[in-house]
């Protein structure tokens, strides 16, 4: 659909629907533009399999590559496609069936005589095109014979491609006053920024232009707000249907119009602590070749020169991202403070401790008889050894932000409070020392109200 929308966008149209029969016997889906049309000549022509140099000069404006995308995007879900165009309110049609081509073996493209009673026809504009599939077998391969479920089929391929249509012309769809208005059976579809440009938290760096012999690469880097900052559902919606994780890198747009999303193309590798960072790079149509652009429009190269200078841009970001990423974290480890687990650096790895000398440990410790101390130690430490780390990397790497602690009322941790907040006092610590020392960090960060009350009233029964 985004090779077909590409023409679309190419022709001038500011409006394109996407309309689907999903429930027929003889499902359809049609592209219908508002575009500047083609005469019959010119319908002839964009039938003709390679119909365009890909070495030929192109407008600014002009999405395509080869020539190929309308058919190769076409019988790539289907095997009957016919264009029907409008233009000086002449009407043309025309149809490739690969059925009649694979039984007579030529191939021929046959023109509509008589347009009428063919799907979406009379919702062809003024001035228009539609690019109508029918014969979906590619959409509904495993139930063909099984109407509902095939329905059902074809409309799971229809959500995913509207995600896809949101992302690929996003910046097209943007603004008060958007250049392309993408419909959906009648629903206006919203872009899906992967940049979330228009979030308050989102750091935003200036735009850098390389200038090159056959133009120039702009690129500019974002670094996404912490997941705290964002609701569940902007969080989601910018991670997609992978996560963030997969959603990092390098988003590589040819005349505004998305052909790589979240890739670092061998400059750097996805980690959890990079998942914020994502780099726009505009290139324009006239440097296809030196970034070896595939038929498909969906995989590229970067040059070496683009290469270097965008190697540095990275180690830049990425250092932006881990601050931004770890910037709760760092607390838990900070030896200003009493954290409930020690982070260990040993034998190149890192490991997780139960920190024995937290006061509620310690103290609860010291009020045991002699004889328990050393067996209540063991415990913690069982406890400790007992992390189950491949549980959690497993869970980290499917969506770090869904992992939580877990989270008690105060009336569970009073008793422990108690405990850490004499244990404190015997050191000096004033009332305000300890409830700054104490919650900032789990598991009391969330009850600082009933912890300064709990060490006022120890305080005053101390006096």
């Amino acid at each position: 659909m985004a090779d077909i929308i590409d023409n679309s966008v190419t022709s001038g149209a500011g409006r394109v629907e996407v309309l689907a029969e999903t429930t027929t016997d003889e499902p359809w889906i049609a592209i219908v533009d508002d575009g500047s049309g083609m005469t019959e000549a010119e319908l002839i022509e964009a039938m003709r399999p390679g119909s365009k140099n890909p070495l030929a000069e192109r407008e600014g404006h002009d999405l395509g590559r080869f020539g190929l995308g309308l058919k190769s995007a076409s019988f790539s879900q289907c095997r009957q496609l016919t264009v029907i165009s409008r233009r000086d309110g002449h009407t043309s049609g025309a149809t490739w069936d690969l059925d009649k081509v694979a039984k007579k073996n030529v191939w021929n493209v046959d023109l509509e005589d008589d347009l009428h009673g063919l799907p979406a026809v009379d919702r062809l504009p003024e001035t228009g095109t539609i690019v109508l599939w029918r014969k979906l077998d590619r959409l509904s391969t495993n139930f063909r014979h099984d109407t509902a479920k095939r329905s059902a089929e074809i409309n799971k391929a229809l959500s995913g491609a509207e995600r896809h249509l949101r992302l690929c012309f996003h910046r097209y769809m943007e603004g008060s006053r958007p250049k392309l208005k993408l419909l959906l059976n009648g629903r206006l579809l919203a872009p899906n920024d992967p940049f979330a440009t228009t979030h308050k938290a989102t750091q935003v760096d200036p735009e850098e232009v390389l200038p090159l012999v056959r133009g120039e690469v702009v690129t500019q880097c974002y670094t996404l707000p912490h997941h705290k900052m964002m609701s569940r559902a902007e969080w989601e919606e910018l991670g997609g249907p992978e996560g963030h994780l997969r959603s990092q890198g390098f988003y590589i747009y040819r005349e505004k119009r998305l052909i790589i999303a979240g890739s670092w193309l061998g400059l750097a590798r996805q980690t959890e602590l990079t998942k914020l960072s994502r780099v726009r790079v505009d290139i324009p149509n006239t440097m296809d070749a030196d970034w070896k652009i595939d038929v498909r429009k969906a995989s590229a190269q970067m040059p070496p020169i683009v290469r270097e200078r965008l190697r540095k841009i990275v180690e830049r970001l990425q250092g932006t991202s881990k601050r931004t990423y770890q910037r709760r974290g760092r607390k838990l480890v900070s030896e200003e403070n009493l954290p409930l687990w020690n982070r260990i650096q040993k034998d190149g790895g890192i490991v997780y401790r139960p920190n024995i000398e937290h006061p509620s440990i310690k103290g609860f410790s010291d009020l045991l008889p002699e004889e328990f101390r050393h067996g209540f130690r063991a415990c913690i430490t069982l406890l400790g050894s007992g992390l189950p780390v491949a549980a959690l990397h497993a869970d980290m790497l499917g969506g770090a932000e869904s992992v939580e602690s877990d989270r008690s009322d105060f009336a569970d941790l009073s008793e422990m409070a108690e405990t850490a907040i004499r244990e404190l006092l015997k050191t000096g610590m004033t009332g305000s020392e300890i409830l700054k020392t104490l919650c900032s960090t789990e598991p009391f960060v969330n009850h600082k109200d009933s912890v300064r009350q709990l060490a006022e009233e120890i305080e005053q029964g101390e006096h």
